[in-house]
């Protein structure tokens, strides 16, 4: 159904700043939601922030809150997860995800995009 393509992520110094962006090819009732994720290496995928296109809610995860901020351009069909005062342990891909709702479940979401890496050194 809809492409998501992600960018935005690199190396960045403890305490730095970064913005990831995701791309959706196009929204329908299917693809109100969309999340972000992200995977280190030995760990499982764990949910980070989400967004509900209609209803503007938002989800976060105890790590993100307070630090990182998910919102969206309507008109561009583009989610950004702006990520303040990063830390080492926030180093992993992260993915951009597309569902029907809320949900901190990975497999709610239908469609994902290819990830894109954040490196924070120490």
């Amino acid at each position: 159904q809809v492409r998501l393509v992600e960018s935005g992520g690199g190396l960045v110094q403890a305490g730095g700043s970064l913005r990831l962006s995701c791309a959706a090819s196009e929204r329908t009732f299917l693809d109100n939601t969309m999340a972000w994720f992200r995977q280190a290496p030995g760990k499982e995928r764990e949910f980070v922030a989400a967004i509900n296109w209609s209803s503007s809610r938002t989800a976060y995860a105890d790590s993100a809150k307070g630090r990182f901020t998910i919102f969206g351009d309507n008109a561009k069909n583009t989610v950004y997860l702006q990520m303040y005062s990063l830390k080492p342990e926030d180093t992993a891909v992260y993915y951009c995800a597309a569902g029907p709702g809320l949900s901190v479940s990975p497999g709610e979401y239908h469609s994902w995009g290819q990830g894109t890496p954040v490196t924070v050194s120490s």
